[in-house]
């Protein structure tokens, strides 16, 4: 039992349209010299990183770019960044992109800082002391890592997706320039969208803060629900409800695009402080086998878990449905509840989520291995306002199939 909340976020957080002209100004004023920035092929093509070399540069700010990230990516791929980071001797290093690729630059700054292998900083409180500072700039608009406490990597031999997670990886700089987002393609904007969706419905519905098993005292991974969490997450659900297929059905929209940097970055600080549960530990293995992104994985299952979860958080779900645009008047809690997974299947068909498992090539007899290695992961057990056994599970993970 706890008996008190906290809550964690970047150093320093800044939005709007052109925010990351300011990243020079703002580099230089922590007295910071060598920026080594982690990205990916695509966004060099884009021309987005020179939008963040540009004012680095102009601010006396030597950098030299990674850009060899990778969706979804590998132990391998940290262990490039580092030894790349490793040759020029960074004093910050900048993640630019999607969540992939914020996450390599978190977990270079590690193994930079404290060494290797990797293997031993996986799971919560493995991250021995600060890391070189995190300056983050996202590209998308999902996964919140530019405030999150959370590095995500896929361990290709076990076939699972691992996470890191400590609050030293909080950036300790955050620049959210929707401008950023508008060259997005359409289904990233999708697969973003809905993984942001997810953060926030997760947060709003995990275990209360003074139910998480821990004494008050002992650091965990997740808070639980609390007051300032939940605040975030709806207001993230109510955006995403209103901004989400819009975004991706007309990317030019910057109201639209606007909205979605807002609720992927206020869901970030949602969920890592609050908790994501049983969605994300049954998205890591299924992930890691089927080869989807993080986002449309989580978007596939979402309902699902929603389902279960219903008759833990009834009235929880009762104002997600109301949030995202349901017509919940007249209803009892009891109905209204119900219209919630509902409305997360009409918007993921409507932004082109894979509605089903087999529709990524999944077959049902890999499922009750999906559902081994996810309950393994007792931290996202712990944080689901239902305590699932692993047959739960397996029928929740049947029924998305």
């Amino acid at each position: 039992m706890r008996n008190a909340w906290s809550f964690y976020s970047a150093g320093q957080l800044i939005f709007g349209r052109g925010a990351a002209a300011q990243l020079g100004h703002l580099v230089a004023q922590r007295k910071l010299s060598k920026a080594f920035v982690v990205t990916d092929p695509r966004l060099a093509a884009a021309g987005l990183v020179d939008r963040v070399v540009k004012p680095l540069t102009k601010a006396g700010i030597a950098t030299r770019v990674f850009d060899q990230g990778e969706p979804e990516p590998s132990i391998a791929a940290a262990l490039r960044a580092a030894d790349a980071a490793a040759r020029f001797a960074p004093d910050c290093l900048l993640g630019l992109g999607g969540g992939s690729n914020m996450d390599l630059a978190k977990f270079a700054a590690i193994l930079l800082t404290h060494g290797g292998p990797p293997s031993k900083y996986f799971s919560f409180g493995n991250v021995p002391g600060p890391v070189l500072p995190l300056v983050c700039v996202p590209t998308t608009a999902g996964t919140g890592s530019e405030v999150s406490h959370a590095a995500v990597l896929t361990d290709t031999e076990n076939h699972i997706k691992v996470s890191t997670l400590s609050q030293f990886l909080r950036p300790a700089l955050a620049v959210v320039d929707p401008a950023m987002t508008d060259g997005c393609p359409r289904q990233v904007t999708a697969d973003s969208g809905i993984d942001a969706l997810t953060h926030a419905i997760e947060a709003y519905t995990a275990t209360e803060y003074h139910d998480i098993e821990a004494a008050s005292h002992e650091p965990v991974a997740y808070q639980g629900r609390h007051p300032l969490g939940m605040c975030l997450a709806e207001k993230a659900i109510a955006l995403i409800g209103q901004h989400l297929v819009t975004a991706v059905s007309d990317g030019g929209n910057q109201g639209a695009r606007d909205g979605m940097a807002l609720a992927a970055t206020i869901a970030g600080l949602a969920f890592s402080n609050c908790a994501v549960a049983v969605v994300h530990a049954l998205e890591y293995p299924l992930g890691a086998v089927l080869h989807c992104s993080h986002g449309a994985g989580n978007g596939l299952l979402l309902p699902h878990v929603m389902r279960y979860n219903l008759p833990a958080r009834t009235e929880s779900f009762a104002t997600i449905a109301r949030l995202l645009g349901e017509d919940v008047s007249g209803l009892t809690p009891e109905e209204a509840a119900l219209k919630a997974p509902a409305a997360v299947e009409r918007i993921s068909a409507a932004i082109g989520i894979p509605q089903r498992i087999r529709d990524l090539g999944g077959r049902r007899e890999e499922l009750a291995g999906f559902a081994e290695k996810a309950f393994a992961i007792k931290r996202l057990m712990n944080t689901n306002p239902r305590r699932p056994t692993q047959a739960d599970l397996l029928g929740i993970l049947e029924a998305a199939f």
